[in-house]
């Protein structure tokens, strides 16, 4: 038996609650708030334009997503660079309320040194939640390479903590 069919969702209604969370994907995703917006941006024309069909998916919040991780990886390719962050951790100052901003900014710092399909499983497995299916979906590979990205980055960020820690 088919499912009944749903209600046409509009795209200005979707957009409107999707948006803070599609933001916060992409700068996790792609470590900049410029290149955040670019990619939201792309992405969300692009929906908008195919949005009959995106509406009809079972996920179109995946599905867009997907797409906001494709416009960076494109505009990556495009100008052919690669932007690598250096952290600089700032010393233990003891009681200062600001350890805890600038232990929260090392770690994101070292989280951006990650390769972008590396970086991208972490963010879509522990951040969003998702489960190994899901986010090999959104990346277009298979469960074990995912398994293996998030393997080969937690080992990598393991590494990069305890250095920082000495």
């Amino acid at each position: 038996m088919k499912d009944p069919p749903r209600p046409e969702l509009s795209f200005d209604t979707w957009i409107s609650t999707r948006i803070p969370e599609l933001m916060r994907f992409a700068y996790l995703v792609t470590g900049s708030q410029d290149a955040a917006e670019e990619a939201v941006q792309t992405a969300l024309s692009a929906a908008c334009e195919k949005w009959p069909k995106v509406s009809r998916t079972t996920d179109p919040d995946a599905y867009v997503r997907r797409m906001i991780a494709n416009a960076h990886v494109s505009q990556w390719r495009k100008f052919g660079k690669r932007i690598a962050v250096v952290a600089a951790v700032p010393e233990d100052r003891g009681g200062d309320p600001a350890d805890s901003i600038a232990t929260n900014d090392a770690v994101w710092r070292i989280c951006s040194a990650l390769p972008r399909q590396q970086r991208a499983a972490v963010v879509l497995r522990f951040y969003e939640d998702l489960d190994y299916a899901e986010i090999a979906r959104i990346l277009d590979v298979t469960e074990a390479t995912v398994r293996s990205h998030i393997h080969r980055a937690l080992a990598a960020l393991r590494v990069q903590l305890s250095r920082a820690e000495d």
